[in-house]
């Protein structure tokens, strides 16, 4: 008798623009119709291309960067050889505009939006090759805002480029074996040149930098004679490369062997005498480097959230083709109720994302509306530790969906899950980052009643509708966390300070809710739904974490247990 084994139909992603409701709903809202009709070839095309490469992706699954250190007789040449979908995603990433579309200004503050949308569909089609373009977007915006024309004038047009072969990506060499978070304790030194110019010889190790074959790098070190710590370190600009493709003075100790991001040729190291240029001054080189840092971050969150979204698009399509019990998994009401959840942080994330990237564009437009600049210096952090927790959380149950098939690595479908690791840890660990929130409420004291009057508007566009309680719910929680800081801040650092994460993630998971609701209540006025249940969705989901019972530990108790220690 000859059997004919059952064989599962995998997943498949139809163009990612077309199915994606969501992130039209959100853009017809955010844009004039005149500027969403122009762009949305772009994003329709960019669609097509994410739902191409997933195949493509599927087949490179295995392969990944070579390092070379030395050649065939014995010279030194740190040959790395990309992969075949990152050399693709290069190519397209220039054609499609994905960095370029934001410095070209053609729809003014909505520039942003239109970017961020591209790099949204694009991102999990190309095995991160969004790393590298978060990087040289920051370096572009670090660079203009420097006023160091000549570094805008040579590095600015190939970090914008849309050709291929001019387009440059960046690194951002920061990381250091003293630590990540703590750069003040770098031990890169900048030696001047004689020459009375701003070139400078790097000596040290870089123990971490992303997407190493990039043209140049942003990267910090410290000046001969300048004070320990932050203070004391420069910004410098590198040029990796002379014009025989060599690395100048610069060697591949090793590239690193990672949990996820495995495309990425993340290396580490050492500096040999690499000429560098400073970008601004001989110090505050944090300070300088920051607007790179508030792209990264998001870009971060904005790849947190488009990561979440291919999860949910493979698990859709999914739940439609896999029969279980006698019925496919779309028509069983526990699966059903597991999907929905993963669709509500996803929308939940992208309306977040994008209202982050929405001031964004109006501030570098110069076309800012009240509270955008205050509000930035919250949000910037407060969506990157948001979301990179959700984009975790969201790939884990994605994998369970697909019962032992998410296990099995030739599905790609771990991919996912060890690629969306990386997002809680770049640019800042979610712990570093709630810090950063307490920090920018407590020393910047326009924030608080800017946050406190975006957060009566959203409730008060909730009224009236059937959102009306769930935004006056979430508006609540905003308020309650930042009385929480005032109340505890001024007599109990440390209780802050131990509660920071829980402050940060209820204000961006509550800020989250508030926009997915007031969002409800505009799509509702059109007869859509889609928002109002997720809205109804992520409500019922904890949000509000400072509401729950403390732990009611003393610090000592907690360091005890923290570290089994003896009472």
């Amino acid at each position: 008798m000859k059997l004919e084994p059952f064989n599962q139909p995998p997943p498949e992603l139809g163009n990612q623009w077309d199915d994606d409701r969501a992130l039209r709903s959100l853009l017809s809202r955010r844009l004039p119709a005149d500027v969403l009709a122009e762009i949305t070839p772009s994003l329709s095309r960019m669609g097509a291309i994410a739902s191409d490469f997933f195949p493509r992706q599927l087949a490179d699954r295995e392969n990944v960067p070579v390092h070379t250190a030395w050649g065939p007789w014995g010279e030194r040449i740190d040959h790395i050889e990309l992969t075949d979908v990152w050399k693709r995603a290069e190519i397209i990433a220039a054609e499609e505009g994905v960095v370029a579309t934001a410095y070209e200004q053609r729809h003014g503050g909505y520039s942003r939006l239109h970017q961020f949308a591209l790099a949204y569909l694009f991102g999990p089609a190309t095995d991160v090759y969004s790393c590298p373009l978060a990087m040289t977007d920051g370096a572009a915006r670090t660079l203009l805002v420097s006023g160091n024309q000549a570094l805008i004038d040579h590095a600015v047009p190939h970090l914008t480029s849309r050709d291929p072969k001019t387009f440059w990506t960046s690194g951002q060499w920061m990381t250091e074996s003293t630590g990540g978070s703590d750069v003040g304790r770098s031990e890169t030194v900048a030696v001047a040149n004689a020459d009375g110019l701003s070139t400078h010889r790097l000596w040290g190790r870089k123990w971490f930098t992303s997407a190493t074959t990039s043209q140049m790098a942003l990267t910090l070190a410290r000046p001969e004679g300048n004070g320990p710590g932050g203070k004391g370190l420069a910004l410098f600009f590198v040029e990796t490369r002379d014009g025989n493709g060599r690395l100048r003075d610069i060697e591949v100790n090793r590239l690193k062997d990672k949990l996820g991001t495995k495309k990425v040729p993340t290396a580490e190291l050492i500096l040999r005498g690499t000429l560098a240029t400073a970008v601004i001054g001989n110090d505050q080189g944090i300070r300088n480097i920051a607007p790179m840092l508030n792209v990264t971050r998001t870009w971060n969150a904005v790849v947190s959230s488009s990561l979440m979204r291919r999860g949910v698009a493979l698990v859709r399509d999914y739940a439609r083709r896999r029969v279980a019990f006698g019925a496919p998994l779309s028509n069983k009401p526990l699966h059903l109720t597991t999907v929905a959840s993963l669709a509500a942080e996803q929308m939940a994330a992208l309306h977040l994302v994008f209202d982050v990237v929405a001031r964004l564009g109006r501030l570098e437009a110069n076309t800012p509306e009240p509270h955008d600049e205050a509000l930035l210096r919250l949000l910037t952090p407060l969506a990157k530790l948001t979301t990179g927790k959700q984009a975790v959380a969201v790939a884990s149950e994605t994998l369970e969906c697909f019962g032992g098939a998410g296990y099995v690595e030739d599905t790609g479908l771990p991919t996912l899950l060890r690629d969306a690791q990386v997002l809680p840890i770049w640019e800042g660990t979610t712990n570093v980052l709630s810090l950063d929130v307490v920090r920018a409420l407590a020393t910047s004291p326009e924030i608080t009643p800017a946050l406190l009057a975006e957060t009566a508007r959203l409730e008060k566009e909730c009224d009236g509708s059937e959102v009306a309680q769930i935004g006056k719910d979430a508006a609540n929680a905003i308020r309650g966390g930042l009385r929480w800081l005032m109340d505890v801040g001024g007599s109990a650092p440390l209780e802050v300070e131990s509660g920071a994460r829980r402050l940060g993630l209820t204000l961006g998971r509550s800020l989250s809710l508030l926009l997915l609701a007031s969002h409800a209540a505009h799509e509702l006025r059109t007869g859509v739904r889609d928002a109002l249940l997720a809205s109804r969705r992520f409500h019922s989901i904890p949000y509000d974490l400072l509401s729950q019972a403390d732990d009611g530990l003393p610090s000592d108790d907690v360091r005890r247990l923290a570290m089994d220690e003896d009472s």
